[in-house]
């Protein structure tokens, strides 16, 4: 019998990325996301692919039946070898700016729905010895970034959250892994809250493509890393804002492109 793996925001980005990886790879999948008719066409094409089984349920994350949805479909499942929290999404502007329930979706989507899904699968994981839990966090978790200062927390949240759960875990067989991509090419920006972004506004050294941060990851998680931050770019930059030498600029660049006084 194929392992299983649950992906949540699985119809665009990383978590299709994953999906397509894993699906390669042998897995049977549990794909979760708003965008019904995105969850079909991947089912299918994945199917017919690989030759394995790809069940879907559509939840919207930022509301308790879409949670409960998800929570019913892995209680149901088969035992989840992988559990990928990758649903997410930005917003752009000054936090005094943004519409309250907006900022506490974001506080749901990111947080509350990774820790009740993560509840919903360690106790088989625990039963059987053995399982991977992976959440996408993100360069910004080690960036507190004005202009933006709700993401950034959220992503912190998952990287201390997986590094304590790891240690919880880790006699069980269980591997606890907190993703942490920087700028990746997918449709993340593509949203009315980035209008005013372009990717050219950025380096091209800055971009990654989605297939090399999925399969950076899972290898990483073979391995055991807890916190894994893909491609040399985004290493550096963690290591560098609080670096006294060069957080300064760093920082005056960053404020300076959001049009805020440094």
């Amino acid at each position: 019998m194929n392992k299983l793996a649950c992906i949540t925001g699985a119809s665009s980005g990383i978590g299709e990325t994953f999906a397509r990886e894993l699906a390669r790879r042998g897995y049977d999948l549990l794909i979760t996301a708003r965008r019904e008719e995105r969850l079909v066409a991947l089912k299918h094409a994945l199917e017919a692919a690989h030759g394995i089984t790809v069940s879907y349920c559509r939840a919207d994350l930022t509301t308790e039946d879409g949670i409960r949805t998800v929570e019913d479909a892995l209680c149901g499942a088969a035992a989840v070898d992988m559990l990928i929290n990758n649903a997410g999404f930005g917003l752009g502007g000054l936090f005094s700016e943004i519409e309250t329930h907006k900022l506490v979706d974001m506080l749901v989507m990111h947080n509350i729905v990774p820790v009740r899904l993560t509840k919903a699968v360690v106790p088989a994981m625990k039963k059987r010895g053995s399982g991977t839990i992976i959440n996408v966090a993100s360069t910004a978790g080690f960036i507190p970034v004005p202009g933006s200062a709700t993401y950034p927390a959220t992503k912190a949240f998952l990287v201390s959250f997986s590094r304590a759960l790891e240690k919880e875990l880790r006699h069980y067989g269980i591997r606890v892994q907190a993703l942490c991509p920087g700028f990746t090419y997918t449709g993340f920006h593509d949203t009315p809250a980035f209008a005013n972004f372009k990717r050219t506004d950025l380096p091209g050294i800055m971009w990654m493509r989605a297939d090399r941060v999925v399969r950076g990851s899972l290898a990483a998680a073979e391995k055991g890393r807890v916190v894994y931050i893909p491609g040399i770019v985004n290493k550096l930059l963690v290591a560098c804002i609080d670096n006294p030498l060069f957080g300064p600029f760093i920082w005056h660049e960053m404020l300076k492109k959001k049009g805020l006084k440094t």
